[in-house]
């Protein structure tokens, strides 16, 4: 059984709660000059990814700031309202400042972010948007990338990257159907329209917002880098069935 999230009744009678916020007056930009942070660099040192949450928000902060070291300040600016958010801090006020910093600067965000801190903004959108559609979109955004990462975790477990395609199977899959499990089947390397298809009906909801636009790059992203879409893409000879734009992204 998955385990119950705690009401917002119980969170606020939690000591650890109440510790994670603990001097997060300190953090909270009231009125953020956003054109000077996509301008200011940070120089915190050699850039480490920070992984999990420290309980102190100082401290969180700051490893989160040295991950940004080298990039716009702006980014850390994004990921330090992302931090606030999650601990219920001044929360109204911060979601509106998070939704209007997407609003500002969806492009330069979408261009610099990482899929980590993308994914995050989605996850972020999905609980807080004001906007239904806006919080349905995200979430979308959110599930191809976790679902994306959750394969490729699964191939790096059991080894399978080293593996290579089989020849004789793709070619097996252009004279029939290739069962997998429960009425699905093996999508047909080369020639398969699906995806196409699925891009075809994911086009109006990468064009709607700042969540669309974290929809769009996700969903780029994934085209590129070393996941099962790539890999497919690579062994894909139809051109009209492709579910990739031709420029690079």
């Amino acid at each position: 059984m998955v385990r119950r999230k705690k009401s917002r009744f119980e969170r606020f009678f939690s000591l650890n709660q109440h510790r994670k916020r603990w001097g997060a007056r300190r953090h909270i930009v009231a009125d953020p000059d956003l054109a000077a942070m996509r301008g200011r660099i940070i120089e915190a040192g050699e850039p480490v990814q920070t992984h999990g949450s420290e309980k102190s928000l100082d401290l969180h902060l700051a490893n989160l700031r040295r991950e940004f070291s080298g990039q716009a300040e702006l980014l850390f600016h994004h990921a330090s309202l992302i931090v606030l958010i999650r601990r219920e801090v001044r929360l109204a006020e911060n979601i509106a400042q998070f939704e209007g910093l997407w609003a500002q600067e969806a492009e330069f965000l979408c261009r610099h972010l990482n899929l980590r801190w993308l994914i995050s903004a989605a996850d972020t959108l999905a609980d807080h948007a004001r906007d239904p559609q806006a919080r349905s979109i995200a979430m979308m955004a959110s599930l191809l990338g976790n679902t994306v990462k959750i394969g490729e975790s699964d191939r790096y477990i059991h080894g399978a990257e080293a593996l290579t395609p089989l020849p004789e199977r793709i070619e097996a899959l252009q004279a029939g159907m290739v069962p997998l499990f429960d009425g699905l089947s093996v999508f047909k390397a080369g020639t398969d329209d699906m995806l196409r298809n699925m891009y075809w009906r994911l086009e109006p909801y990468f064009a709607t917002g700042p969540a669309g636009m974290i929809f769009k790059t996700i969903y780029d992203r994934m085209q590129i880098h070393d996941t099962a879409f790539a890999r497919l893409r690579a062994l894909h000879h139809r051109d009209r069935t492709s579910w990739w734009e031709s420029r690079e992204t």
